[in-house]
């Protein structure tokens, strides 16, 4: 059985700029872009997808049948944060978060532990129900978590990891977990 993570398109939105769960559209051609290079995916593995549109457009192009669209694998919300410029977040609330990475609600939106506990609650749900390939179209910190959970690390270790570590998952990029 493989996993085989795909991170969405470039989204509609400037570079600098706080998105998380913000439900943004695809910039113009990436869908065809991303979906140009995917051909070589398995075809008869399940689909799974973050509701988010940037991933559910690109997943509902990958697969004749429906995808199954699932919350837990949307990207963290950054409450107040969401759609401000990086550089317009307080100095002070950056640092509140960096001193406490796993429990810090940044913009009183999620923690990344509370993140992390969904994604391995998915990823222990998808392991218990597949024995075939499956295809997870999301986002680039749903994928690291997913990559830890892989790991076996817990959720407080996976999110340390994922906050400590900077991701290089390109947009329409793949991460392939073998089981």
């Amino acid at each position: 059985m493989r996993l085989i993570l795909l991170r969405h398109p470039k989204p509609l939105v400037a570079a600098g700029v706080c998105y998380g769960s913000t439900d943004l559209a695809v910039a113009s051609g990436e869908l065809e872009r991303v979906r140009a290079e995917l051909d070589r995916l398995p075809p008869h593995a399940a689909l799974y997808s973050s509701p988010l549109r940037r991933c559910a457009e690109l997943a509902t192009r990958l697969s004749s049948t429906r995808p199954h669209f699932d919350a837990r694998l949307v990207e963290m919300d950054f409450g107040s944060w969401e759609m401000r410029r990086w550089d317009d977040i307080a100095r002070a609330e950056i640092d509140a978060w960096a001193a406490d990475l796993v429990h810090y609600r940044p913009g009183g939106g999620d923690s990344v532990l509370h993140m992390a506990r969904r994604v391995a609650d998915f990823y222990a749900d998808i392991q218990r129900q597949q024995s075939g390939d499956s295809i997870v179209v999301c986002h680039a910190g749903t994928i690291r978590l997913l990559a830890a959970c892989h790991a076996g690390l817990s959720p407080a270790d996976a999110a340390l990891q994922a906050a400590r570590t900077p991701h290089a998952i390109a947009y329409g990029g793949a991460l392939t977990l073998e089981f």
